[in-house]
């Protein structure tokens, strides 16, 4: 074996990279981090990942995943950074928490709302709103918001547009339990993406008990008298580790835990390996935000003004009003089309009761996991979806946005919407993903129920082994997934530091 750890992280997406720069604080603890793409420090960070205004930057930096959206529907590209700072260091940099009654429905011991807000603020320093209780000041992420002269005026006609539908104005999407309409937070500066390999890693490297290295793809974890030992790397070398977090992602982390002995016996024994432990949670329960889009021409930009600057969050007249938003509006553009400009109102589907799969077919680290979404495979779904349609349908409608667009659609054509079984076809032909994975490792305390980690992370009947990614959240948050991810392994970090604490007080009492 290569020389030992006392940590081993696979992956340096947005939890990873948290875990590897908060970890590394003790200088004790031997920290290594593997990432299966490149690893750029910020000042030679590619131009196409430094862009944080012009939506995502999955050209180049990909790992080239397809799967299922709706059952019969063309398949999906379904985009994840491969790179320090995975799909943090790819996305569109939107900001949200979601709504504290997201994190009290997990209903898992230490994860409510009231537990997690110290995570967030300690993960955030608010350019706007720092000084509020509920809000960080000095954390590494930058948060901020287009106001003023840096809204484009397709972001002004589209906040009319909402107005004009009864959606109220807020001056904070972040403040606890706030919906409503608001300039979207972000975690952009200058025009530059603030991934976690700048926010976290840039300020860790030189620290002399931190390794990363980039271009490492991991086959298996080495577990031996039920024990996680390290990791074995595709090309054969033996990681040697003490403890091993798995940060690989949603669409990741189950393939691994499958390649190491680890899910529904059946699904291991499939592709090989012997079963150290059944649980059939692994690479179940997969759930996705889907979304659909109006698109309207538009005038080409004043400048180049950021093409995501606002967001609405709502409930359908399905959903508990008090609790959290199950639909969010998004605005995008202005974007090139043909020889003009366009621009869409997006409709996403916040708390979906649909769920997907992850299937793993290989035992070759190298290989794609097939990936079944599932949506709208429960009605209800479609039927929150058609009510979302109908309402961006009307926000169309508002002065400023028809003289933005002149009255006219680039699709879909408003007579489709206005029939029910016309509309619900044309969702089931045009539901988007909107890259917002979870689930696959859930979180809870029950194997049997399918839960795959305990409330501290560590994986049902391994010791030292954890899942700390997006993977393990129960239910989607009605946010976007970056900081509820990055909050995740803050809270984490805070709670080994705790239990480390502990574990000396209580070495030197005996």
């Amino acid at each position: 074996m290569a020389e030992g750890h006392d940590v081993a992280i696979v992956g340096g997406g947005s939890a990873g990279c948290v875990l590897a720069e908060r970890l590394s604080e003790d200088p004790s603890c031997r920290v290594v981090l593997l990432e299966a793409g490149p690893d750029y420090v910020g000042a030679r960070l590619p131009a196409d990942l430094a862009d944080g205004i012009h939506g995502t930057s999955t050209a180049t930096h990909d790992w080239g995943l397809r799967g299922t959206g709706v059952a019969g529907a063309e398949p999906l590209s379904l985009p994840r950074g491969r790179v320090t700072g995975g799909s943090s260091a790819v996305n569109a940099t939107f900001a949200l928490r979601g709504h504290p009654a997201d994190y009290d429905g997990w209903g898992i011991p230490g994860w409510s709302f009231d537990d997690v807000l110290p995570a967030f603020v300690r993960l955030e320093r608010d350019l706007d709103f720092g000084a509020a209780d509920h809000h960080g000041s000095t954390g590494p992420v930058p948060i901020r918001r287009y106001l003023g002269d840096e809204q484009s005026e397709v972001t002004v006609a589209f906040e009319d547009a909402f107005a004009s539908v009864g959606i109220a104005r807020i001056p904070d999407h972040n403040a606890p339990g706030a919906t409503g309409l608001s300039a979207l937070p972000v975690t952009c500066v200058d025009g530059r993406r603030i991934s976690t390999a700048l926010a976290y890693l840039e300020s860790a490297r030189n620290r002399p008990n931190l390794s990363i290295r980039p271009d490492c793809l991991v086959q298996e974890v080495v577990i031996r008298d039920g024990r996680a030992r390290g990791l074995r790397l595709a090309g054969g070398e033996v990681v040697a580790a003490d403890e091993v977090l798995v940060c690989a992602g949603t669409y990741g982390s189950p393939g691994l835990l499958l390649r190491s002995g680890i899910g529904r016996a059946a699904d291991v024994v499939a592709i090989g390996p012997s079963v150290v432990v059944d649980l059939p949670g692994v690479g179940a329960n997969l759930a996705d935000h889907p979304w659909i889009s109006i698109d309207l021409p538009c005038p080409p930009p004043k400048g180049d003004p950021a093409v995501f600057q606002l967001v609405a969050p709502t409930h359908t007249s399905l959903a508990s009003q008090n609790g959290a938003p199950d639909l969010q509006f998004m605005v995008c553009g202005p974007y090139p089309v043909g020889a003009g400009y366009g621009c869409s109102l997006a409709t996403a589907l916040l708390k979906p009761r649909s769920r997907g799969r992850i299937t793993v077919h290989s035992a070759d680290a190298s290989a794609a996991p097939d990936i079944d979404l599932s949506y709208l495979s429960d009605d209800t779904d479609l039927t929150r979806l058609t009510e979302g349609l109908r309402l961006a349908d009307a926000a169309t409608q508002g002065t400023a946005l028809l003289r933005l667009s002149r009255g006219s659609r680039l699709g879909p054509p408003r007579d489709l919407i206005t029939g029910d079984d016309t509309a619900r076809a044309w969702i089931r032909s045009s539901t988007m993903t909107y890259h917002h994975p979870v689930g696959t490792c859930a979180m809870g305390t029950d194997p049997e129920s399918g839960a795959v980690v305990g409330p501290d992370a560590s994986v049902h009947g391994v010791e030292g082994l954890f899942v700390v990614d997006a993977s393990i959240m129960p239910d989607l948050p009605s946010a976007n997934t970056n900081i509820p991810t990055i909050m995740l392994a803050e809270h984490i970090a805070a709670r080994r530091a705790r239990r480390d604490v502990g574990e000396r007080r209580a070495a030197v009492t005996r």
